[in-house]
């Protein structure tokens, strides 16, 4: 059996955050680059923010703390969105 592979967002010193209506603005420092995500991406940076997470582990924490239910493929593709932007490191 494969342990899930974890995820984990950067140190919150490193990202500038600014909700926007529906939208939220994130600069990241590191690479100088400002994104706009939709919900849920602001919710999985913040749950990622204390430590790396498994997909099941992090949308357990998104239900919680979120009330974002869900998971699965959508989830799956939200953390590749994530990863492939350069704001949620697999590990």
């Amino acid at each position: 059996m494969t342990t899930p592979a974890r995820y984990r967002a950067p140190p919150a010193d490193a990202l500038l955050v600014e909700p926007l209506d529906a939208l939220t603005a994130i600069y990241h420092r590191p690479s100088g680059t400002t994104h706009l995500l939709a919900e849920p991406a602001p919710q999985i940076l913040a749950a990622l923010a204390a430590a790396p997470l498994d997909p099941a582990a992090l949308a357990a924490a998104l239900a919680d703390a979120y009330e974002v239910e869900g998971g699965g493929d959508a989830l799956a593709e939200r953390l590749g969105e994530l990863v492939e932007a350069g704001l949620v490191e697999r590990l």
